[in-house]
Parts: C-alpha cells; structure tokens; sequence
C-alpha cells in the first residue's frame, strides 16, 4: 500500500489449515459423534436409526438408517467439501440434500437440524477409519466409501499451503438385487482406545483393581454405580456381591419400549428417599451416553410432553407468563379440563411433535426420559407441580438482518416440583427443531439471582421455531452468548423464572394459611370435644358450660346469651406473667379458654376469690407462653 491517502476494500480469507484446526477433535465426547450421524440420518427423512456399539468390546460401532442415502455425486461432494454443507443452499436441492425451492428443509419437508457440513468430523472422535455404504431408491448400485481421516497435527506444514488434507478415500460401486431399498449405513472400525476405555468405564475400574489404598479401595466400591454394561472379563470383576458381568435395569425378554421405560423408571425409584440423585451414582459412562443421545435428539417422550397432558385430573398449577416489562404470571384459564395445555395456551404443534422418526440403540428404543406425572411424594406445602407456559416472537423490525439474524420465535414451559430428578435435568434445554446438543443448563443462562433451592427444583424447555440457530457455536454443544438471539432470550427466560418465583412463594403462603387455618379449626374441634366430655362426665354437673371471654384494652364488651359467662381482662393475667409477655398467641388463648370451662365445669372457680382467679388463670396462661417460648 502507497503512502498516499487512498483506502482498500477486499475479503478476509481463512487459511483452510485453519478450519482443519478448529474442526480436529471439535466433539468432546463420543456420544456426541453419535449424535451428529443420527441427525443427518433424521435430515435425510430416515424413520428409523440403528446404532450398534458391540458393548462392552466397542470395537467397531454402526450407524444405520433408512434415510434417502446419497448419489454418488452427492457423496464425492459431500468428501470434497467438508466443512461446506450444500445444506440451506441452492446446490442442496440438485444433490437430493434439500427440499426444491427451501434450502432449510429435507427432501420430505422436515426442518433440518444439522447445518454446518461438519458431521464427518463427528467421527474422528470414535475413530480415523471408518465405511459408508449408501443407496438411494430405484438406484441398481451401492455406492461404498473407505475414509482413513488424520489429525491436523499429523502432517507437516511448510507454512504457506491453503490446503490442509484431511485423510484419503477410496469410492466404488457395486450392484445391488433390490431396487427399492434406500438409506445409510456407517461402519466405524478400529475404535480408538481412548474412546473405548471412556465407554467402558475404564479408569472406574482400574481404581477398583489397582487401589492405592484399603480406604481408596472401599471409596471405588462405594462408586460403583448401581447400573453398568460389566467388564469384559468378569473374573476380573473382584466384587464379591457383583459377580455377574452386568448389571442392567432390563430383561434381555424386554422388547425395546419395555426396556428403555425400566430405564427410565430406576432413575425414579432410585430417587425415593434421596435428597438428589445423579446419573452418574446410578448409571456407568456408557449408560449415561444413552440417556443423553435420548434428550437430545428429536423423539416422542416417553410418556408424554408436558404440553400434550390435560387438567382432566386437576394434577398441577397452570399459568401463563406475561411478556410485558415486570409482568406477572398470570392463572391460566380453564375453560375445558379436556383440552391439551398446548391447545389452552394457543401453542402450535412442534416440529418434533408426531415426526415418523425412532432410534434404536443396542436393543433400547430411545424416548425422550422426562416425566411429569406419579413423581414421589414430598413433606412440601405444595403437593401439585407448578407449569408456567409461555412463548414469543419477536421480528426486530427496523433492523438490518446482518444485526437482528432475522425473526426469532419459541415456546417454553417451566416445570416446578419439589424434586426434580436426575440432578442433570434442573435447568433449561434448548430445542432448535426438537434437536438439542447443549442439553440442560442448570444456570438457567447464568441466572444471578440467589435463589438456589427454587433453581433446583426447575426443569425448562424451549422450543425454538425460528430463529437461534446462527447463535449456536460450531460443536452445536452450547450458544453465542452475545448474539441477538441469544441475548433476547435469555432475558425472557430470567424474567420468567422472576415470575415462577413470584408465583410460586404467593401459592405456598397461601396453602399454608389454608393448612393453618384448618389445623386451628380441627384443634378447635378436638378442644370443644374435651370440655363437653368433662362436662358429661360430671355427675353433679348441671349441664351448662360457661362461655368464657378474654378481652383486650379497646375491646367492647357484649353482652352473652349463655346463662353464664365468665368474663377475663387480658391484662389483668398477664400481670401474672413474671416476664414480659404482653401478646400471647392465639393458640395459648385458645387452650386458657378450655381449661377454664373445665375448671369451672369441675367447680373449681366457684372456690376461688375474683383475684384468685385471675392468680390462677394468669400463672396457667405464662405456663403455656413459656412452652410456646421453647
């Protein structure tokens, strides 16, 4: 550049080494490589996914789908373009990638969950070698794909190429009898051993063989969780009272429904008698992958979504949230205990919600693991959870789209119960399409409001129709937190947990002042039913129990129907009180009133001066403050 006063405009352009870098090793955990290879099968209109781990060995893992597979055209460029999906583009259409005239939907029309073209890299987690073996309808041919993958760090650099060679392939063809067959399936070999060893729990294991002392080796037994896939040879499992290769909440004569819901259910009955259980106390590395692929990914729950229940039982507390600046929750109308809490909320159907689409993975069918119904009991106040309902859109007018990202749009709800188990799900999960790679945030999006024992008692839900997706980060596992959309919504979700709070400390107060006040009347009740007693039970007795009153200065004096009346100053007693104790509660008034009229049944007041009544009652009332005193 000259050094005259002139300006240069030009493009910023990445070094391909770069996104190599960035790319190599992006999934932290081999669940989520799992993850990605289910969702493009869900993004190439597959109903059904099959994934197999050989566990405990994990030797080779496959991923299966009936999905519409991919031309051969399609898989060279999917090769030749890693890192640049023809997803939401023009091209996606001409590949059989995208629906024709919308970039952003499958062939069949579901909105697609993945977007970054980096799926492949998913696999280098699992492994660097790896099959694919494709066919898409009325094709005659297969088309196979051998893919050896290398690290960024596995080749020199001489520092000038813009080329970074990610591994080489070998594509061909071979025919096929079956015409109308179509779909996916990737073969993933030789599973590297660090993944194999996370898998099989293994550094759990190696401390149970190899203590390095007696209290580390009773610390691992007591860490063994109550469910686990075993080991691979159970001659070295040295656990007396686990001498079984595995230990699995299922029948092998379960079919996949049954098997998964006993899954689901020994989290549950796990919690009975528990503060707070962890995925971790009850299930091995392995089954806890499952329970998360389970979350994440776009499935029916397994008993059903919160917003799909009806009040027909009158099972829960349901409100609305308010969208206004310091808004309040509001109780959301009932006309017909029929209708769905979507359909009472005006929500619509989600894009998840009734999709063909199932997951099976060694032998488990895969449902979403939330519960909101039959949950365990609790000395809480509260004995119905809480569901607040909410949604919002918002189109940024008078923004450019380069600042606003375009519309966004979702629908949530709250979840409020006294319990919320496992730990894992206290916080708020973020669908986008039904998809979810960031699973429950606990923090609530860095809530900073103190209230931790109402935080944990939370679970949340937001599903996201448009908008958000160009705020999650590259490994899909967590969000922009300065992006437009990620800044809006987070400051609707803090106010609705305000407006939970709010709602929440208003229903309690009120149930306990119903509870107190209908423990007041029973031990009225039980009051009244000892002094008659007395009163029958006094053979001379004439039948009358006099009406005792205790005023206060100020009080007006009325004057009694009852034939006899015993009238008391309240001052004048607790005069008799050595302390100061000018306010006695209600219920030390309450008992004084009783145990006069059983003194007076008995005839004992009659005995007794005026002054010595007061003596008397004064020193019996100071006895019951001085209880109530602790």
């Amino acid at each position: 550049m000259t050094q005259q006063s002139e300006s240069i405009e030009s493009n910023l352009i990445t070094n391909e080494r770069v996104i190599a870098r960035v790319t190599d090793g992006i999934y932290r955990q081999a669940g989520s490589a799992i993850r990605e290879l289910i969702a493009n099968a869900y993004d190439a209109d597959a109903t059904w996914v099959s994934v197999k781990t050989d566990a405990p060995k994990f030797s080779r893992i496959t991923v299966e789908d009936n999905g519409v597979g991919m031309s051969p055209d399609t898989v060279v460029h999917l090769l030749h373009n890693i890192g640049g999906s023809a997803k939401r583009t023009a091209q996606g259409s001409e590949l059989g990638i995208t629906a024709k005239g919308d970039a952003t939907t499958s062939p069949k029309g579901r909105k697609l969950i993945g977007k970054l073209g980096i799926g492949i890299f998913s696999v280098s987690q699992l492994t660097h070698s790896f099959q694919i073996i494709t066919k898409t309808e009325g094709d005659n041919y297969r088309t196979i794909v051998l893919v050896n993958l290398q690290q960024f760090a596995d080749e020199s650099s001489d520092g000038d190429e813009t080329e970074f060679k990610a591994g080489r392939y070998r594509v061909w063809r071979e025919p096929t009898n079956d015409t109308s067959v179509h779909g996916t399936t990737i073969i993933l070999n030789a599973i590297r051993p660090q993944t194999r060893d996370s898998l099989r729990s293994e550094q759990l294991w190696s401390a149970i063989d190899n203590p390095l002392s007696e209290e580390g080796a009773a610390k691992s037994l007591s860490s063994i969780p109550l469910y686990h896939i075993g080991r691979l040879d159970a001659s070295d499992l040295h656990i007396e009272d686990k001498g079984r290769t595995q230990s699995l909440p299922w029948d092998e004569k379960d079919d996949p429904d049954e098997a998964f819901t006993k899954m689901v259910d020994s989290v549950w009955s796990y919690v009975q008698g528990r503060t707070s259980v962890k995925l971790s106390d009850i299930f091995d590395t392995y089954l806890q992958m499952v329970w998360n692929l389970a979350l994440a990914l776009p499935l029916p729950y397994v008993e059903k979504n919160v917003l799909d229940e009806t009040l027909a039982e009158d099972w829960a507390y349901i409100y609305r949230l308010s969208n206004a600046i310091k808004g309040s929750a509001e109780v959301l109308p009932i006309d017909d205990p029929r209708k769905t809490l979507r359909e009472l909320a005006g929500f619509s159907r989600t894009d998840d919600q009734h999709v063909d689409f199932s997951v099976n993975i060694d032998g488990l069918s895969l449902r979403r693991p939330i519960k909101f119904r039959n949950l365990p009991s609790t000395q809480h106040v509260l004995k119905k959870p809480m569901i607040f309902l909410g949604s919002m859109r918002e189109d940024f007018k008078g923004f450019p789209r380069e600042v606003s990202a375009g519309p966004l749009e979702f629908e949530a709800y709250l979840f409020w119960t006294p319990k919320i188990a496992p730990t894992e799900h206290q916080g708020v999960l973020i669908r986008i399409h039904g998809a979810s790679g960031t699973l429950f945030d606990s923090t609530f999006l860095n809530y900073q409001v103190a209230e931790l024992t109402r935080l944990r008692q939370i679970t949340c839900e937001i599903f996201v129709k448009q908008g958000l997706e160009g705020a999650l980060n590259i490994d899909r596992e967590s969000f922009n937190s300065s992006h437009p959309h990620t800044v809006l919504l987070t400051r609707w979700l803090h106010s609705a947990l305000r407006q939970l709070a709010t709602a929440q400390k208003r229903q309690a107060q009120e149930l306990r002042e119903v509870v107190r006040h209908s423990a007041t009347r029973g031990v009225e009740d039980r009051i009244r039913q000892i002094v008659a007693s007395a009163n029958a039970l006094r053979t001379d007795s004439e039948g009358i129990i006099p009406n005792v009153t205790i005023t206060r200065p100020g009080d007006k004096t009325t004057p009694s129907h009852q034939e006899v009346t015993q009238q008391f100053s309240l001052q004048q007693l607790v005069n008799e009180i050595p302390w100061d104790n000018t306010s006695p509660s209600d219920s030390s008034l309450l008992k004084l009133k009783a145990i006069t009229q059983v003194l007076a049944v008995y005839g004992v007041l009659d005995q007794l001066s005026p002054k010595e009544q007061v003596n008397l009652l004064g020193s019996i009332l100071g006895v019951l403050e001085a209880e109530s005193r602790g």
